[in-house]
């Protein structure tokens, strides 16, 4: 069987998903579907409105064969260690190639761009670096070093956040030698940071926005989702008490802050610079979330950048633990349908890494920290909840029939 991968978040899955879904299998003829989706925590710093298994089941009845899960490790940090994460865990599950949703939609363009970058690495490192130190924010420099090489003639347009994701996992499938094609979708119908749903193809930006502000699901949100994905939201919430955003995690968040010193803060992953001194002292003047954050938040102090910390903070993510430079050591199954079943089975006689399950299934880092991430993510619900709901981390996966 012949297996496609999608590097996917489904915060929540919704029909623009759905499309980039079917031209994945349309483009690449795939027999599986393969999704490495990251866990209770997303890449740019926040608490998944729900959580990792019913994201996981509203993917497979959109139509995931499989869903892997992307390491904590990977998943809460900037896109080039993200991409990196992403694209090693589906090479270990065994995949042919890889679709990625981009603002630009030609993949010679991405590929271009990565010999470019690579045939003047000294160049824009160089300046990547100087941009930095001119108090540029990681995005911001890199675009910048990026131009500076490509000069007017400009290959792809690397400001558009799905084509940097893009060029990150094209350079992690170049310089790792996998034998994986990649090959892109072009978005359509919305922008990834569109705050407004305009059409039944939004942005999960602006799906959550109107799902988190309203008491009930509107109107034109839920003409954005599949109804699976409508009933799992609803179904969550009566279950959970609530979705998940940051001002729930707020009052845990500020405790941490405040009963650390800043040496303890300095170790945690992201914090540096000083800014442990920064976090604490405006820790005591913060009232909400988005006012520490508004508090924070400078040129090179992005907000993405903040919450990535934030989320370090809240699990106790120490700088020595993120040992991003290994391999994960295994994949961890979250979901799959009878097609998913086969293909798994097929592949764990000839993979080089196990295919667990339960958090508890081995021994490694990296589950430790995951183990960490789950009670932090239901910590904010009622005791008995925060139980049930961590039990599913040493369970079996979600199996769809």
């Amino acid at each position: 069987m012949e297996a496609c991968g999608l590097v996917v978040e489904y915060n929540p899955f919704h029909y623009g998903h759905q499309y980039h879904l079917k031209q994945a299998r349309k483009e690449t003829d795939a027999d599986c579907m393969i999704a490495v989706m990251s866990g209770n925590f997303l890449q740019r710093g926040e608490p998944a409105i729900l959580d990792k298994y019913h994201r996981a089941k509203a993917a497979i009845l959109g139509g995931v064969d499989l869903v892997v899960e992307l390491p904590y490790a990977y998943a809460v940090q900037n896109s080039d260690h993200f991409a990196r994460g992403a694209i090693e865990t589906l090479f270990h599950s065994g995949v042919s190639a890889v679709c990625f949703g981009s603002e630009s939609g030609n993949i010679a363009a991405f590929t271009d761009a990565y010999q470019l970058q690579k045939e003047h690495l000294y160049a824009y490192e160089a300046n990547l670096k100087r941009y930095l130190n001119q108090g540029f924010s990681y995005p911001d420099a890199a675009t910048k070093a990026y131009r500076h090489i490509s000069g007017l003639s400009e290959i792809l347009d690397v400001s558009q956040p799905n084509n940097i994701l893009g060029l990150g996992y094209v350079r992690a499938i170049k310089d790792a030698h996998y034998p994986i094609r990649p090959v892109t979708i072009q978005r359509i119908e919305n922008n990834y940071h569109d705050t407004a749903i305009t059409g039944k193809i939004a942005s999960a930006t602006s799906i959550r926005k109107e799902v988190l502000t309203n008491t009930s699901t509107s109107a034109s949100a839920a003409d954005s989702m599949p109804d699976e994905t409508l009933q799992i939201l609803t179904s969550y919430k009566q279950k959970a008490g609530h979705w998940h955003d940051w001002e729930l995690y707020f009052p845990f968040l500020k405790y941490r802050v405040q009963t650390m010193n800043a040496a303890e803060l300095e170790q945690i992953e992201g914090v540096i610079e000083g800014l442990e001194h920064r976090i604490k002292r405006t820790a005591a003047e913060a009232s909400t979330f988005q006012d520490w954050m508004h508090a924070l938040k400078t040129k090179r102090y992005t907000w993405t950048r903040l919450q990535r910390i934030f989320v370090h903070i809240l699990t106790n993510t120490k700088k020595e633990e993120q040992i991003l430079g290994h391999d994960t050591g295994y994949v961890r199954v979250l979901g799959m349908n009878k097609t998913g079943q086969t293909y798994l089975n097929q592949q764990k006689k000839q993979a080089d890494l196990p295919f667990i399950t339960k958090i508890n299934q081995i021994s490694h880092p990296f589950l430790q920290i995951e183990e960490r991430a789950a009670k932090a993510y239901y910590s904010v619900l009622a005791a008995d909840k925060q139980r049930n709901f961590f039990l599913q981390e040493m369970t079996s996966p979600i199996i769809v029939k």
